[in-house]
């Protein structure tokens, strides 16, 4: 590989890197040895159990069994285990370099900006022509979409033939908007939920044009989109909410999962005062935790692909955009942390925008809410809670990931054709 490194990612790299090098070794520390399954004295178990978890003890007994069974000297399996694990940080290390020098580079251009305040943005991408006739037709759709504060929006704008605006745009009569947060500068490190809600959002619904909108939030967008709906019904006509959480302790292992997430908040506060926000790559750090593991799988993935074949492109593509994050104002990031995540407020009625309680069951109007099944940010449960608490939801289940839903290889399936019938429906 001799070509020029074009990116940084993954990241943050030392951490995925020291992760990999973590599992090798418990796998190697757990392997058996000439002696029997032993756990050596100096390694500490995952869930803190000494010498050595229950359910560590279960998997080196069912080794043994297959030992047993197979006939295999501990010695020799021991081996295979150290030759499988350098074969995994050979193939690791060969996906991360491909992807660095991977060709690719993003170039759709940005369609016109209708609205712009502090660093965000309201995107037209209907053609001029479309908006002209579709302000003479009775039957057009606005649909402005709200994305998360932590992602760049154009995850949902990613590139020729995976962009869900530029499919929607080309139906006749829908009229796609995409609010940009932006950067956030240093008005924005001040903003609440609230400011951003109440604020920045309800002006953007005003920008939006005279007739009400179809609210369209993904993932954390979806519920500041569910909050400005319920505070503007004048200005929403529908409400779509894809994989956007709810009950944050919908079982007991997101319950685990949220609580873990939350008691980082003590640790990073001095980050939050010293900043002003919560930097992209601590923000990394926190999604790794949802799923340690999956990086370095798919990067060993991506080692075997073709790179000049349309998934190589399309891995980079998404890769980069993870890669490209933005900083979570400080106070928001508490409120997340602490509130819907530590004391899941959203899914016991205890989240407040502006003074009033965030009911889903407030909606009066049209909804749909589409649950990716295979979506580690938002567990299924988490959205499912939110679908049973809107009166009129039309709930779509696809079968894809929480970003693959919206930009992968089969989102045109899984979510675009489905919600443009939805659409088409009202």
């Amino acid at each position: 590989m001799t070509a020029p490194l074009r990116r940084r990612g993954p990241r943050p790299l030392p951490l995925h890197l020291s992760l990999a090098m973590l599992r090798g070794l418990a796998a190697a520390a757990t392997a058996p040895t000439p002696d029997g399954l032993t756990w050596p004295p100096a390694w500490p178990s995952w869930n803190g159990a000494s010498p050595i978890s229950k359910a560590a003890r279960a998997e080196a007994s069912r080794i043994a069994a297959v030992l047993a069974a197979g006939g295999h000297r501990p010695e020799e399996f021991r081996a295979a285990v150290l030759r499988r694990l350098r074969r995994a940080d050979r193939g690791l290390l060969a996906g991360i370099a491909a992807y660095r020098r991977h060709p690719y580079v993003r170039a759709l251009p940005d369609p016109p900006a209708i609205w712009t305040e502090g660093g965000s943005r309201l995107l037209d991408f209907a053609p001029p022509e479309a908006v002209r006739a579709a302000g003479r037709a009775s039957a057009r759709v606005t649909a402005l979409f709200v994305p998360s504060l932590i992602n760049r929006s154009y995850v949902l704008d990613l590139a020729p033939g995976r962009s869900l605006l530029r499919f929607l745009a080309a139906q006749e009569g829908i009229r796609p908007l995409l609010l940009d947060w932006g950067w956030p500068g240093e008005v924005e490190r001040g903003f609440t939920l609230t400011d951003y809600i109440a604020g920045r959002l309800e002006r953007a619904l005003g920008a939006a044009g005279r007739e009400p909108v179809v609210l369209v939030g993904y993932c954390m967008g979806g519920l500041l989109a569910l909050a400005a709906a319920l505070r503007r019904p004048d200005r929403v006509r529908a409400l779509a909410l894809l994989a956007t959480p709810w009950d944050f302790h919908g079982d007991a292992e997101a319950e685990r999962r949220a609580r873990s997430l939350a008691a980082l908040l003590s640790g990073i506060e001095p980050v939050l005062e010293a900043h002003g926000a919560l930097p992209v790559d601590m923000l990394q750090v926190l999604f790794a935790m949802l799923d340690p593991w999956s990086v370095a799988a798919k990067f060993r993935s991506f080692a075997r692909l073709d790179p000049a074949s349309e998934r190589a492109a399309l891995f980079v593509a998404l890769e980069d955009w993870l890669n490209d994050g933005v900083p979570l104002a400080a106070p928001v990031a508490r409120e997340c942390l602490g509130g819907w995540y530590g004391r899941n407020e959203p899914g016991r009625l205890l989240w407040r925008v502006a003074g009033a309680v965030v009911d889903p069951a407030a909606w009066a109007g049209p909804a749909f809410v589409a649950i990716p099944h295979r979506d580690r940010i938002v567990p299924p449960p988490s959205a499912r809670a939110l679908a049973r608490r809107l009166p009129h939801a039309a709930m779509h289940e696809a079968a894809a990931g929480h970003i693959g839903m919206v930009a992968g290889g089969g989102a045109e399936e899984a979510l675009w054709k489905p919600l443009l019938r939805w659409m088409r429906g009202l």
